[in-house]
């Protein structure tokens, strides 16, 4: 479906790349893509935004994509970008959503930008590293891991193999999706992997890591580090969703984030997965955002 592309400028001199899609007329809703994503917005999500009146609207986060790479960012540092596309498309209230590495930073909008966002959904979200009270590995699918315990074993090593993580996606086909996911991909998660979503995940991931992998590796950094916020602070609605089936973030990270978001709407499902909340229940997502934007 047609979108839109254009840059805007933040207040320390960077350039974010944006696309918009949907109704240009009609309620913003900003997207936090995951992890290595862009900008890019999958046709289905375009087309339910355009029949219900949203203007849909995503970024590169900095280092991916046409965005700025700003090395040691935070995760609560997206505030200000988020702000800065605001301005610039003269909008003064907007809903977000994000999905799996997108999710932290749109529940950071949630606690930092209570002036601008009306609410907020978490879908699959890896929730902060280094709480006691949080198993973060069980049920999380081999590749993750040995991405994970690798970054903090041996970061050195870990940013090697970023780079070489990024040939290999660069290089990947949808036909390979499937292979490449092989350790992450649940039962449920198989069944919506259809020849489009895995087309668009290559797209997205193409376009997000054109550049090299510096948002990618920024992005991990900023998960695992302090996300720069307080849960408590969040003060506006906020829905979360996280399933039983996802091997990409365990439900317990969904679970865990649920007990600390005041006042949250969590649907903690048996039978998603990581893929399914994109490719089902986006329509959903939406005209519960509806309601406050």
């Amino acid at each position: 479906m047609e979108t839109r592309t254009s840059t805007v400028e933040t207040p320390d001199g960077r350039s974010l790349c944006v696309e918009s899609g949907g109704d240009p007329a009609g309620r913003p809703v900003l997207v936090h893509n995951g992890t290595p994503a862009s900008r890019l917005m999958a046709d289905h999500e375009l087309k339910d935004a355009e029949e219900r009146g949203i203007h849909l609207i995503s970024y590169d986060r900095p280092g991916y994509g046409g965005s700025t790479a700003k090395p040691g960012r935070t995760v609560a540092d997206c505030a200000s970008d988020v702000r800065a596309i605001a301005d610039a498309f003269g909008i003064d209230r907007l809903a977000i959503w994000g999905i799996s590495g997108g999710g932290p930073h749109a529940l950071a909008c949630a606690a930092l930008l209570p002036d601008l966002v009306s609410a907020v959904a978490s879908l699959a979200s890896v929730a902060p590293y280094g709480d006691p009270s949080l198993d973060y590995f069980t049920g999380m699918g081999q590749a993750n891991v040995d991405d994970i315990k690798q970054f903090l074993d041996d970061p050195v090593a870990a940013r090697e193999q970023s780079a070489k993580d990024r040939e290999d996606v660069l290089s990947r086909t949808p036909e390979m999706v499937q292979e490449a996911m092989e350790s992450l991909l649940s039962p449920a998660d198989l069944a919506v992997l259809t020849p489009e979503l895995a087309s668009y995940l290559c797209e997205s991931s193409r376009v997000g890591l054109a550049p090299g992998d510096e948002g990618w590796w920024d992005d991990g950094v900023a998960h695992m580090s302090p996300w720069g916020f307080d849960f408590d602070d969040i003060g506006l609605p906020v829905q979360l969703w996280h399933g039983e089936q996802d091997r990409f973030v365990p439900i317990q990270h969904g679970e865990w984030l649920a007990d600390r978001i005041p006042g949250v709407e969590a649907h903690l499902t048996e039978t998603d997965g990581h893929l399914t909340l994109l490719a089902l229940h986006l329509p959903e997502v939406h005209e519960w955002l509806l309601q406050y934007a």
